[in-house]
């Protein structure tokens, strides 16, 4: 898998994580346990977004 590709599939699951939480937020039975580890996951992916944009920029 190219780093471009991968790039993708990160940002795509970010992308739907981020719905999915807004979708969770909207419910009137909002679970904060799992509200709290989308976020988490959320905020993981994001790192590696920016992690391999960083080193694509190097080469």
């Amino acid at each position: 898998m190219s780093v471009q590709s991968h790039l993708q599939e990160l940002q795509r699951r970010h992308a739907a994580l981020e719905s999915e939480i807004h979708r969770e937020m909207a419910s009137p039975a909002a679970d904060p346990a799992k509200l709290a580890e989308m976020k988490r996951k959320k905020l993981a992916l994001k790192d590696q977004i920016t992690k391999l944009r960083g080193d694509s920029t190097l080469h």
